[in-house]
C-alpha cells in the first residue's frame, strides 16, 4: 500500500544566489541552503524544493501558487517588492494584472509572475465559499 510521510514540490532553477534572493528577499519565504539546492517553506507547512539544472528550461505553467485573503493588497505589496506582473492573452487581465474570476464566476481572481529563472507563480484570492 502506497502511504508517503510527507511530499514536497520542486522545480529546477538557473541561479542558485538569485533564486534564493527572490523568494527570501522578494517573497519573505524561509529559504535554506541545502546540499543541492533551495528548500523553501511554504506557508501551511509545505515545502518547495529547487534546484540549479544547467540546461534549465521554465515551466510552462504555474509551478506555485499563493493563496491570500486580498488579492488587491497582495499585488500592490509585490509590485513594491519588484514584482512584475505577467499579462496573458484571452485572460481578461485588469490594469493591475489581475484576471477577475471571482465576478465571473469563473474561479478565482488570479495574478501570474516569474521568479528570476521564469518559472510561473501565482498570487490567487479563491471565491467565497458557498
Amino acid at each position: 500500500m502506497f502511504q508517503p510521510k510527507s511530499a514536497f514540490n520542486g522545480a529546477s532553477i538557473k541561479d542558485v544566489a538569485s533564486a534564493k534572493t527572490f523568494y527570501a528577499d522578494t517573497l519573505g519565504l524561509d529559504v535554506h541552503d541545502d546540499e543541492m539546492g533551495l528548500t523553501v517553506k511554504l506557508p501551511g507547512g509545505g515545502q518547495l524544493y529547487l534546484y540549479p539544472k544547467e540546461n534549465h528550461q521554465p515551466a510552462t505553467f504555474t509551478i506555485l501558487n499563493f493563496v491570500v485573503d486580498d488579492i488587491d493588497t497582495a499585488a500592490v505589496e509585490l509590485e513594491k517588492r519588484g514584482v512584475k506582473f505577467e499579462r496573458y492573452e484571452g485572460m481578461h487581465q485588469d490594469e493591475k494584472g489581475i484576471a477577475r474570476g471571482i465576478a465571473a464566476s469563473m474561479g478565482p481572481d488570479i495574478a501570474w509572475f516569474t521568479d528570476p529563472s521564469g518559472n510561473i507563480l501565482a498570487v490567487l484570492q479563491e471565491p467565497p465559499k458557498k
